[in-house]
């Protein structure tokens, strides 16, 4: 789970100031409740943001600053949102198929 209380917030950041004013335990259910999929999805796309070589042949060691870990987990957030209501649609699309 990250650790929110470590990025710096502003008054522009509303999803931040709103993340950091929930639970962990309301963070972690949230976690929990993306399909496979969707984390398949959601990690392929963080990898392919930072660039990630094949571990069995490479050792990447990333360093980065607060506001760019910020723009990469809010980036890797809004994926994950488009990525629960495509498939939610999709969910539907299959349900109305079977009317």
């Amino acid at each position: 789970m990250f650790n929110l209380g470590e990025l710096n917030s502003s008054s522009s950041n509303l999803l931040l100031d709103y993340l950091k004013n929930q639970s962990p335990e309301t963070l972690a259910t949230v976690a929990q409740s993306v399909t496979p999929e969707a984390q398949q999805i959601i990690n392929q796309n963080i990898q392919n943001l930072l660039g990630i070589l094949p571990p069995q042949h490479f050792n990447v060691s990333i360093t980065t600053d607060r506001e760019n870990l910020a723009g990469l987990i809010g980036s890797a957030m809004m994926t994950g949102y488009f990525i629960r209501q495509m498939e939610t649609r999709m969910q539907l699309d299959h349900s109305l198929e079977t009317l």
